[in-house]
């Protein structure tokens, strides 16, 4: 097991920002490089502590989905390996854990889609009977199998802050208000957008809840996002059903009405439920156990669903 890597300090190009995760790079007007950290979130809150290796789990992954997935949506790769454009002594802070991407305008939303009740749809579910506007059946349970995949978007939190379930009619409006220069300049509408990112999201879950079926990993629910360029054409970006932005549960164990062990941070979650906290920075700092168990979970989860051992 590596060291795990909080923060990177790469000085060979400019830094535009860091995120729960990622720390992103300009490369020139049209690239951006894309650095998958070892930092960890629960509760849309940074944790003090790194996950060793976990960023080159999120990574794997990531380029294993979208690689499968590529005939349902261009993505943001460009095929550039991360470490041609650093300096020479910058090149283990990029390697297995970056991305070389196109710059691509960000919908201004996460297309969250959700095969089973769980979660703050569940939440949602147990005080209104349905999800993000969507009339749900009555009688379902905690974990319960949903009649058919939904889309149930969500704002996008500043760090720190929580992430609010919207309804679809919210989702148009959040994207006629983002992209009014570019909606003029491509013909596209605010409501074809959103309709699409929608559609493609379902048809992304749809064949890898498929794939992961085969391989015994049940995804419960899973993040998208999604990007335009100038020409007004979806792509998939960031990242795609990791540990970090799904829910996966080993299929022989799951059951409606019990919440299922998982391979994503949940583990992490509950743990940290244990604790007096309030879910609001500073958060406290995790056991070595924990650390270790999560990643090991990150790590079967990766190799599991791409079939291949994962080494360091």
């Amino acid at each position: 097991m590596t060291e795990a890597l909080f923060e990177t300090s790469i000085q060979s190009l400019p830094l535009l920002g860091r995120g729960k995760v990622r720390d992103i790079y300009a490369i020139d007007a049209d690239k951006l490089l894309i650095v998958t950290s070892d930092r960890i979130s629960a509760f849309d809150v940074i944790l003090p502590d790194a996950i060793p290796d976990k960023g080159k789990v999120l990574t794997r992954l990531a380029n294993f989905w979208f690689a499968r997935l590529a005939d349902i949506v261009p993505n943001q790769l460009t095929g550039i390996d991360p470490e041609t454009v650093v300096a020479a002594g910058e090149r283990p802070q990029v390697r297995g854990r970056a991305l070389v991407v196109k710059r691509l305008r960000p919908l201004p939303i996460e297309a969250v889609v959700r095969g089973y009740l769980i979660g703050s749809g569940w939440k949602d579910y147990q005080t209104t009977g349905s999800v993000c506007g969507i009339r749900l059946p009555e009688g379902l349970q905690l974990a319960s199998r949903l009649p058919e995949p939904i889309f149930t978007p969500a704002t996008k939190a500043a760090i720190g802050a929580h992430d609010e379930n919207v309804a679809f009619e919210r989702a148009q409006a959040d994207c006629a208000a983002a992209f009014t220069d570019l909606l003029a300049t491509t013909g596209r509408s605010a409501d074809t957008i959103a309709a699409q990112a929608r559609d493609v999201a379902i048809a992304l879950y749809t064949t890898a809840a498929a794939h992961a079926a085969a391989r015994g990993i049940i995804i419960a629910d899973t993040k998208f996002e999604f990007g335009l360029d100038a020409a007004g054409t979806l792509h998939l970006i960031d990242e795609a059903l990791t540990p970090d932005s799904s829910r996966f549960w080993p299929a022989d164990d799951w059951q409606a009405g019990s919440n299922p062990p998982s391979y994503d941070k949940q583990y992490l979650r509950d743990y940290l439920e244990t604790l007096v906290w309030d879910k609001r920075a500073p958060a406290p700092r995790l056991p070595q156990a924990v650390l270790e168990r999560t990643r090991a979970k990150y790590v079967e989860a990766c190799e599991r669903l791409t079939g291949e051992a994962f080494v360091e």
